[in-house]
């Protein structure tokens, strides 16, 4: 007799497409970000190592002063 019952379709191997790891958009925008921090790193490092050569050459007024409003 035939039966009746519903069919078990064949499961799809789907190991390739479960596990697929960070969009596109996430690498780009941790990319950027890595950037922009290496950028923001290396201007400081520039500035602490021009203020440590003045004060090592002797000199008393190294560090910039940010003045306040001056009337």
């Amino acid at each position: 007799m035939l039966d009746q019952s519903p069919r078990e379709e064949p499961e799809i191997e789907r190991s390739s497409e479960g596990r697929r790891g960070p969009s596109p958009v996430t690498l780009l925008v941790a990319f950027v970000l890595l950037i922009g921090l290496g950028y923001f790193l290396a201007i400081k490092l520039r500035e602490m190592g021009r203020i440590q050569d003045c004060v090592m050459s002797g000199r008393t007024n190294c560090a910039p002063v940010s003045g306040g409003k001056q009337e």
